[in-house]
């Protein structure tokens, strides 16, 4: 999600694309090759078609169009962008999709790296931060487990990742790209963390709310979906907060408007 800022290179050929990965990944490739071949056997078109891997470099078709993030989003956008992610969540089996591994910055990996680094992010000199942030690990410390243990959902491929620089936009559908997290999820857990994104609101403007009533959830699913929107909002705390190079990547006075968007999601 964040952190190291570039977990690979990528050449853009005519009609292909060489994704580079580090000598450190830490799977990355495994993931993301996984994803590309399940998703071109149960949902063609829809993400990059598998060609090529040898030696950390995957090489992928190359997809027409050009990614949302800094769009002005309409209807039609988040018509298209709610049609691809329903069809990433229904195409593969569930069956299948259960015995993935679990996709990076799951609940445990999530609320490990929320205390690991609250300390730094306490010291934000905005007091909206320490406010949001005491707040949060409360509601953190009450929820986790119901959180982890939650089975109402059914398991899904997930992307793991909802920077809107990741959908692409043709003129009328949304393909996706960046699979390198993806794994285990489920359908409430993905949409929470797409619309929590930061990229969905520092330099884009998604109307969440509209986004999402194009989803039809159960009320577990709901319920579930809310909570995890106030996980992915503290995650994105500290690591605005707490991260130097998150915070330079974004403009002055970010993590203090990500506190009160938390401060909004606990009510």
């Amino acid at each position: 999600m964040t952190q190291q800022w570039a977990t690979h290179g990528v050449d853009l050929l005519p009609d292909s694309v060489r994704k580079r990965f580090r000598p450190d990944a830490n799977g990355e490739p495994d993931r993301e090759w996984r994803a590309l071949t399940l998703l071109d056997r149960y949902a063609p078109g829809l993400a990059p078609r598998p060609l090529d891997r040898a030696d950390g470099v995957l090489t992928m078709s190359r997809l027409p169009g050009t990614h949302l993030r800094g769009t002005a989003l309409t209807d039609a956008h988040l018509d298209a962008l709610a049609r691809a992610v329903l069809r990433l969540h229904h195409a593969v089996p569930a069956g299948a999709a259960a015995r993935l591994p679990a996709r990076r910055w799951d609940v445990r990996e999530s609320a490990d790296a929320i205390r690991a680094r609250a300390g730094a992010s306490a010291a934000h000199p905005a007091p909206e931060v320490g406010r949001a942030l005491a707040a949060g690990l409360r509601w953190l410390d009450g929820a986790e487990a119901a959180l982890r243990e939650d089975r109402t959902a059914t398991p899904v491929l997930g992307q793991a990742d909802g920077n809107l620089a990741n959908f692409l936009w043709d003129g009328t559908d949304v393909r996706l790209v960046d699979f390198e997290d993806s794994g285990r999820s489920d359908h409430p857990y993905e949409l929470a963390e797409m619309v929590e994104h930061v990229s969905t609101w520092v330099d884009t403007d998604l109307d969440a709310e509209s986004f999402l009533s194009r989803f039809p959830l159960s009320p577990a699913e709901a319920h579930r979906l809310l909570a995890c929107r106030r996980l992915f909002a503290l995650l994105w705390l500290v690591f605005l907060t707490a991260d130097p190079a998150t915070g330079a990547r974004n403009p002055p006075g970010t993590g203090r408007r990500q506190a009160l968007r938390l401060l909004a999601l606990l009510g």
